[in-house]
């Protein structure tokens, strides 16, 4: 981009050049070149349209997870938490070994041990993930395992049911006392058919103490 001047306002393209007033100055610019026709069908242009599927569906299921914690995450204090949370979904779609490339999914991703794995792991800012954590199907609920002593009074356990192909999903909360139990039930809101994500935050005196995925 460049500044010229001239008699003549120029407005609008000449040949490659392209001529517009920025700020009260007269500006010329080279065109980028960038042609949507042939970005859509040009053999060229196919592993960027793959990687532009994948990173558009990674960034709608972050921001749809992310949503669904909702409250959750108002303590974490991290504004990057949306760079982190999509670079973690990226991570879970390469996991996905099922599917042509340009059409892998954060879904299978997640049905792999090692994807499951890169989620509990992940910390939200600076707070205490909630390690030796797990659960178990129950009969009519399902119970939260508390493989150690937290120094927290309360769960809050939310149930997540992901619609992948359309981003959206449903969510159910459930507070939980804690006192000296490392076993305890919750309901079961959902369907043993559905996908489920589970998120623990717990807490003690009303603050945060530990949140992250189980």
């Amino acid at each position: 981009m460049a500044t010229y001047e001239s008699l003549i306002k120029l407005k609008g393209s000449v040949g490659d050049l392209v001529f517009y007033t920025l700020n009260g100055k007269n500006v010329v610019r080279k065109k980028s070149g960038f042609n949507k026709t042939a970005f859509k069908k040009n053999p060229a242009y196919e592993k960027v349209r793959q990687n532009s599927s994948e990173f558009g569906h990674c960034s709608k299921i972050g921001k749809t997870i992310r949503h669904a914690l909702g409250s959750c995450l108002t303590q974490n204090n991290d504004p990057l938490l949306y760079q982190k949370f999509a670079k973690l979904m990226t991570e879970i779609k390469d996991l996905d070994m099922v599917s042509e490339r340009g059409k892998r999914t954060v879904q299978n991703g997640l049905a792999t041990e090692d994807g499951k794995l890169l989620l509990k792991k992940f910390q939200f800012g600076n707070m205490p993930n909630v390690e030796n954590v797990s659960i178990s199907l129950g009969l009519w609920n399902k119970n939260l395992h508390l493989g150690k002593q937290f120094n927290a009074h309360e769960a809050c356990i939310l149930s997540v049911k992901i619609d992948f192909e359309n981003y959206l999903v449903e969510s159910f909360e459930e507070k939980v006392f804690i006192g000296n139990q490392q076993e305890i039930a919750f309901e079961q809101h959902f369907s043993y058919d559905d996908f489920l994500l589970h998120f623990v935050v717990l807490t003690k005196d009303g603050k945060i103490t530990n949140m992250g995925f189980v």
